[in-house]
């Protein structure tokens, strides 16, 4: 007796899958385009095109005031470094960058130290009294603008009648000086606006960051007699190391710029050129010497800095421990 084995009928399983897959595929696409395209379109539209438009300026003579551009080159690039006033900018600048990060992250961070973890160590982990207080009071500079702290410092320094020399003179100390037009205390006064105007910003960062931070490690570590000081350098800092590196970024980008204080505070770059910077100088190269060739080379002279330092910053703080 024989017995039929049944055979499999063809499906149409195969084209359902292929059918699947090329919807799925599609929808990638879409989606990639969407939210990968769009963003990566406005960047290029509003950032690197206008780069690239500056660059290519930079190597034109081109004045602002009319369509005629003859290209030169590298000639820009040779005259400012050829220029007294862009060598003595781009210096201040240099040390703007080191110390001003240093100076306002260091203030912040200790202030964030003493908000979380710098009140009494017996029990829980807390700040010292009144810690919420401080953080709404520190926080509050950060909010005026540029512009009005300027104004604001300027009268402070004001060598008849300002703030600074009054109290100066209730303590004994007969002082006329004019800071803002002193070469020796101009860009030490300017600084001290910049980090009263930032510090409040970076200490609300700080304290979130160590905030994050597993309260077991803390208390662990103050069981084991470890001090305030050893606490927030040896075991707290490293822990929130990515946020240090991001505020040097931007702290990095506003050493290089402070266009805003330097031209309120010391107009034309203050005395004999003590307060100079690119941003303020770049300004005036353009609007007022009506050389935007000149000044875009100066633009992506101070880019390429902009980038080698966030470079070096971010590359720096991947290293392990």
């Amino acid at each position: 007796m024989m017995v039929a084995v049944p055979t499999s009928a063809p499906t149409s399983e195969a084209p359902r899958s292929r059918g699947r897959r090329q919807r799925l595929t599609l929808e990638r696409v879409i989606f990639f385009a969407l939210f990968l395209g769009l963003p990566l379109l406005v960047y290029v539209l509003f950032v690197v095109s206008p780069f690239l438009q500056a660059f290519y300026y930079s190597l034109t003579d081109w004045r602002g005031v009319s369509a005629q551009q003859t290209f030169v080159g590298l000639m820009n690039y040779a005259t400012l470094f050829e220029d007294e006033n862009f060598r003595t900018a781009l210096w201040h600048n240099g040390i703007l960058l080191v110390v001003l990060p240093l100076v306002t992250i260091s203030l912040a961070y200790a202030l964030a130290v003493l908000v979380t973890i710098g009140g009494d160590s017996r029990g829980e982990v807390k700040g010292i009294k009144g810690a919420s207080v401080y953080r709404v009071i520190s926080f509050f500079p950060y909010v005026i603008p540029a512009v009005v702290i300027g104004i604001l410092f300027a009268f402070i320094y004001a060598p008849g009648g300002g703030l600074l020399n009054g109290l100066l003179s209730l303590v004994g100390i007969d002082s006329q000086i004019a800071w803002l037009g002193s070469p020796r205390f101009a860009m030490i006064a300017v600084l001290v606006a910049v980090v009263w105007n930032m510090v409040g910003f970076y200490m609300v960062l700080f304290v979130a960051a160590i905030k994050a931070v597993p309260s077991e490690i803390i208390e662990a570590a103050r069981l084991d007699g470890c001090g305030r000081m050893r606490l927030s350098v040896r075991i707290v800092l490293p822990m929130i190391r990515e946020n240090v590196s991001t505020a040097l970024v931007y702290m990095g980008i506003m050493a290089l710029d402070l266009f805003v204080f330097i031209n309120v505070m010391t107009p034309n770059g203050g005395t004999s050129k003590s307060t100079e910077v690119v941003s303020r100088y770049l300004y005036e190269t353009a609007f007022q010497k009506s050389n935007f060739g000149l000044a875009s080379a100066m633009g992506v002279v101070m880019a390429v800095f902009t980038m080698i330092m966030a470079m070096i910053v971010l590359l720096a703080s991947r290293k392990k421990d």
